[in-house]
């Protein structure tokens, strides 16, 4: 082999199980995908590749190659970038995807700099509230909220977004603006409820308790599963809500909703950059979570004091 794009063909092709979505991720056409694997094969001197109808499989030796060759890619990419100097532009693709909210209310706005910045840089950005699968959908980072339930991915943590209290003036002029968690209790609230799942298990509203959080059962005057939708329903005075105070910073700017029992928020929402293998962590990947982490420090929770 005399260069080291077919190794990262393989690789794309064994990860994502299909020659045409490989092809897709790395700017190529498909029979140049194609040909490479052949000719790889024919360098080897086994077949790496079942090929069916539908989608393509690793072989037995095709698994063995896959674990050296993937292993070797991350040496390299670690050696490219063992001297790189942190200021200098990347170039090349980066693909990653966030939580639709993070990417509306934080990141987008913060990006023209970033990108001005790195010219040669391209940026594919995925904003969708499902777990992605960073091998079969070719991400080389995502961000994630809470917690990490896969323990086959690389966690880096970015840092704990702060979670406020919030409700708008209309609701507030109701119903009072609660100052304890008796008045909570004791003056009618009502919250809006999220859940993953409509009609399943209701979490409650959370508070810190000694050196941990509970939740209290308060009525839900709605239930939802969108987070774009729990927001719209706090602002339309519907509830109160527990939300991260970057995507409602703006809106407490401008007076559609009011922070309340800012003693009492819940707690934190970890922030986490997730990559499939614990050194594919390429130049491109650590300016960006370097960038995600300069970024979000606004939103970070201070533990000491609440602080905002």
């Amino acid at each position: 082999m005399q260069n080291l794009d077919a190794l990262l063909i393989f690789a794309r092709v064994a990860e994502m199980t299909s020659f045409t979505r490989a092809a897709e991720s790395l700017g190529l056409q498909k029979g140049r995908v194609s040909l490479v694997i052949r000719e790889l094969e024919q360098d080897v001197g086994v077949s790496l590749l079942h090929r069916t109808t539908r989608n393509v499989q690793l072989t037995e030796d095709g698994r063995a190659f896959y674990s050296r060759a993937r292993d070797l890619l991350a040496e390299v990419q670690e050696l490219q970038s063992m001297f790189a100097n942190n200021g200098a532009s990347l170039r090349g693709k980066l693909r990653v995807d966030m939580p639709t909210e993070l990417a509306q209310t934080v990141v987008v706005p913060a990006l023209p700099q970033w990108l001005a910045a790195h010219p040669e840089l391209e940026l594919e950005l995925s904003s969708t509230d499902r777990r992605v699968d960073l091998v079969q959908e070719g991400f080389d980072c995502v961000v994630r909220l809470g917690p990490i339930v896969d323990e086959t991915l690389i966690a880096r943590p970015l840092g704990k977004l702060r979670m406020i209290n919030a409700a708008s003036p209309s609701y507030l002029a109701r119903h009072g603006t609660p100052r304890t968690l008796d008045e909570l209790r004791g003056l009618g609230h009502q919250m809006i409820h999220y859940t993953r799942t409509l009609g399943g298990r209701l979490a409650g509203w959370e508070y810190p308790d000694g050196d941990g959080y509970a939740t209290l059962a308060l009525p839900g005057a709605m239930q939802v599963n969108n987070v774009q939708t729990y927001h719209a329903a706090g602002l339309a005075g519907i509830g109160l809500i527990q939300a991260g105070y970057s995507a409602l910073a703006h809106h407490i700017e401008r007076g559609a909703l009011v922070e309340v029992l800012p003693d009492l928020r819940p707690e934190p929402l970890a922030a986490w950059l997730v990559v499939a293998h614990r050194r594919n962590l390429s130049q491109r990947v650590r300016a960006f979570m370097k960038w995600m982490e300069s970024v979000l420090e606004p939103y970070f929770d201070q533990p000491a004091n609440r602080a905002v």
